[in-house]
């Protein structure tokens, strides 16, 4: 991002771009800050987009030799096209040899290092890739957003509020304008407030439930459980989740008794600090061994499942009971 900064900044811009990575909000950020800077004025006469798969190469290459009106350059933007995941004739080999008027910014939602296209824009452009925040720097993001407001939180309350609402950045700005409005009038943010306003993730039901499970409390476990199904979310999901969360928390605990300290372990799971924190607590509860069990039942339970043998639903309410009894 900061090499994408300074050519925005020195006016310096590479002939091809390739904007990816699973942070959808920074990549939105940067494509328009990227069109702005590329196209001033609003001129639609030298900007064109493509989007989707069914974007022709061909046609691409014959709007990209097209001089600009009345310009120094001509800029085309394409989104989605799958040209880096699938195969993409032609192009690769034009990305070679674009004219000096031309700009291209692919902005992909998924991408195959190993593509001919992929290979191209790093050998002949720039690739920024906008992976998933760690949670310091969403703290500071979302304490700026905060003060320009005039509000204040506790590190505690913030971390119940990134708790709910996972980190992924539009889904954060989302439910911080909930919050702001909800709030108006007052300077400090509260728990109850988070707790009254703020939209709990799936993958945060789930992790609601395990804390259920592992302090024994059957009744709790089994609400959220039946909460899930009146989302509609499909029992197999939950018990992959299910599974996912017991080996997670497998994992922290192999870690630590490794000697490994919260941010080292973030960072093997994919865990943000705070969350490890949490794991590392249920992990005090289980030897290693019943962790183990516990993700070799989802995945057996799973079997019966596909195999006929039980319903789904009734299969992951049987597990529920098992674990938190």
């Amino acid at each position: 991002m900061k090499s994408l900064q300074e050519d925005i900044k020195n006016q310096e811009f590479k002939k091809v771009y390739l904007l990816c990575g699973e942070e959808d909000y920074l990549k939105k950020q940067y494509k328009e800050k990227l069109k702005n800077a590329l196209v001033p004025d609003g001129d639609t006469m030298n900007f064109s987009i493509f989007e989707g798969k069914k974007t022709e190469p061909r046609a691409v290459i014959d709007l990209g030799e097209t001089m600009p009106f009345f310009a120094e350059r001509r800029v085309i933007f394409l989104e989605d096209t799958g040209f880096f995941k699938n195969q993409c004739q032609d192009l690769p080999e034009y990305l070679g040899e674009l004219p000096d008027y031309l700009c291209m910014v692919f902005v992909e939602s998924e991408v195959d290092k190993r593509s001919r296209m992929y290979k191209a824009v790093k050998k002949y452009g720039r690739i920024v890739e906008f992976g998933q925040q760690d949670s310091n720097t969403l703290m500071r993001w979302v304490l700026g957003i905060l003060n320009r407001e005039g509000r204040k939180i506790t590190r505690n309350d913030m971390e119940l509020f990134l708790t709910k609402t996972g980190t992924d950045m539009g889904n954060i700005e989302r439910e911080l304008e909930k919050l702001l409005c909800y709030t108006m009038g007052r300077e400090v943010i509260t728990k109850a407030d988070i707790e009254a306003v703020c939209t709990t993730q799936i993958s945060n039901h789930i992790f609601e439930m395990i804390r259920a499970v592992t302090e024994k409390n059957q009744k709790k476990a089994l609400d959220l459980y039946y909460d899930l199904l009146s989302l509609k979310e499909p029992p197999m999901r939950i018990l992959f989740l299910l599974a996912r969360q017991f080996n997670l928390i497998m994992q922290v605990k192999e870690l630590t008794e490794e000697g490994h300290d919260q941010s080292s372990i973030g960072k093997k799971t994919g865990l943000q600090p705070f969350v490890v924190r949490n794991y590392a607590a249920y992990a005090r509860k289980y030897t290693t061994q019943a962790l183990r069990e516990a993700v070799e039942e989802c995945v057996n339970t799973e079997t019966k499942v596909k195999t006929g043998l039980m319903t789904d639903t009734m299969s992951v309410e049987l597990l529920l009971v098992k674990f938190s009894r």
